[in-house]
């Protein structure tokens, strides 16, 4: 596993998860800061893993990266 692979992981995790969020926040018409924060933490992870990769990711690359992780985490 590359530490790239954890941080575009972690990015596109930590962004699905603000989602719910912003959604919730703007239909109570609250301003969604803990969401948006965390969206773009998330963006900076993926940013970071995207630069970092010698010849960045595709979209074939993120389910293998998925792969990757999980499995570290596994054994």
């Amino acid at each position: 596993m590359l530490p790239q692979d954890l941080m575009l992981v972690a990015g596109i995790f930590l962004t699905g998860l603000a989602i719910p969020s912003i959604l919730g926040a703007v239909s109570d018409r609250r301003s969604p800061r803990t969401a948006a924060i965390a969206v773009l933490i998330g963006g900076t992870l993926i940013l970071l893993a995207v630069s970092q990769k010698p010849g960045g990711y595709t979209l074939r690359d993120v389910p293998q990266a998925f792969v990757r992780v999980v499995a570290h985490f596994t054994k």
